[in-house]
């Protein structure tokens, strides 16, 4: 089974809700995890996450220490580019550790699209 880890700050959230409505049907094939909020909104939609602690209190960085023990296979984190986050140096470490550790990570709903077509169609 696949594991996917979700993230969306407070102003991606309807963004966030909206990709997984549209992707439900793939979704339901994985093992999900999201921060705190994010996992809420996601549950709100009939599928079944693991949650973990919010983003500012520290889910970003349990989503980074499970990316860095290989214990997720893709995440997607849709990021407000415009907007300050006093949790910033968390983000980056994030996004770092999946580059060092190979995991695809989609910041936009067009590369999350993709990520689960190749996680889900092609394997």
């Amino acid at each position: 089974m696949k594991r996917i880890a979700l993230i969306a700050h407070d102003g991606k959230k309807p963004e966030m809700v909206s990709f997984v409505l549209q992707n439900k049907q793939v979704l339901r094939k994985a093992q999900l995890f999201a921060t705190g909020t994010t996992g809420k909104h996601i549950e709100d939609t009939g599928l079944s996450v693991i949650k973990l602690m919010s983003g500012p209190l520290g889910g970003d960085a349990q989503i980074a220490s499970m990316v860095a023990a290989k214990e997720v296979d893709c995440v997607i984190f849709f990021r407000d580019p415009l907007d300050k986050h006093p949790h910033e140096p968390d983000v980056q470490m994030l996004m770092r550790l999946c580059d060092v550790h190979n995991i695809p990570l989609a910041t936009n709903p067009a590369t999350a699209k993709m990520i689960l077509l190749g996680l889900f169609e092609v394997n």
